[in-house]
């Protein structure tokens, strides 16, 4: 892939394209808790699944490129679901994350497996000059929610002796949900910025990017009102619209017996590049 754009061209069109998602002021001010926020046990939950059964593109591409005994950087690292499955092979473990909790999280379950985690609390890259090279850095599911990607992915890029590993789902992460808001605001939400775009400013920046596309079951919640709960939050409706909210779900495919996400498997992509050896071409394989 060639991109034709500049990388500040490419920039904004992926800030207009996040703040298309701006929730209307009419509809925010009936929520009665923050739209934007999920639990802190989803993403323990999804950690712990994957550090029983690591696997993936994501995880592949970082472990192959992990020295034995080397570090590993996780950025908005969660409770540990990019990281931690690496820490067989790590011996420096840098955690970063806005949200104490959240490396409460992460700290537990490194104590758990006898590693001892170094715990950044702050936003990339504002923590940036905190932190000394790694060998590996990881980023899973934060750059929807990065509005200037450029200073964030050379920080990050600067930071990697190896290679940078990035996750993120092929659209926006609130897009299976436009059904519903259609339904219950007659509201039409936008479907960009998606990890194509993302592909396209990386390789603007003049990094030899390759990207995978794949899926993986949605997981994370452990009964079916959980995800009604969740849902009700995220679209600003009251508890009370539960009921009607449950059966929109089902409508649209959710199983209340094993209950996931909306729409099915996660179409994710993966997207990594190297700090050494001989250059290579991008490779992209386009998520339909």
């Amino acid at each position: 892939m060639t991109s034709t754009a500049a990388p500040h061209e490419l920039e904004t069109r992926w800030r207009q394209d996040l703040a298309a998602w701006a929730i209307p002021e009419d509809i925010l001010t009936q929520a009665m808790e923050s739209p934007w926020c999920y639990p802190a046990r989803l993403f323990a939950s999804r950690a712990d699944e994957q550090l029983a059964t690591p696997s993936g593109p994501s995880y592949e591409r970082a472990a192959e490129a992990l020295p034995l005994g080397g570090s590993v950087l996780d950025i908005g690292a969660g409770a540990g679901a990019a990281s931690l499955p690496l820490a067989d092979r790590a011996g420096q473990l840098v955690a970063v994350d806005p949200e104490q909790a959240m490396l409460d999280a992460y700290a537990e379950r490194a104590t758990r497996l006898g590693k001892t985690v170094r715990l950044v609390q702050g936003r990339w890259p504002d923590v940036a000059e905190q932190i000394s090279p790694v060998d590996v850095v990881v980023c899973h599911h934060v750059l929807y929610n990065v509005a200037e990607p450029v200073p964030f992915l050379r920080a990050m890029n600067s930071a990697a002796l190896q290679r940078v590993v990035i996750e993120l789902t092929a659209q926006h992460p609130m897009t299976p949900l436009n059904p519903l808001w259609l339904r219950f605001h007659g509201l039409r939400r936008p479907d960009r910025p998606t990890a194509e775009q993302m592909l396209e400013l990386i390789v603007a920046l003049g990094w030899n990017v390759s990207i995978a596309g794949w899926s993986r079951p949605a997981s994370g919640f452990g009964e079916f009102s959980e995800v009604v709960a969740q849902t009700c939050r995220t679209l600003c409706l009251p508890p009370d619209r539960a009921p009607e909210v449950g059966s929109a779900l089902r409508e649209l495919g959710v199983d209340p017996a094993d209950p996931g996400g909306i729409g099915g498997p996660r179409r994710l992509a993966t997207l990594w590049w190297d700090q050494a050896g001989p250059a290579s071409p991008v490779t992209s394989r386009r998520m339909q």
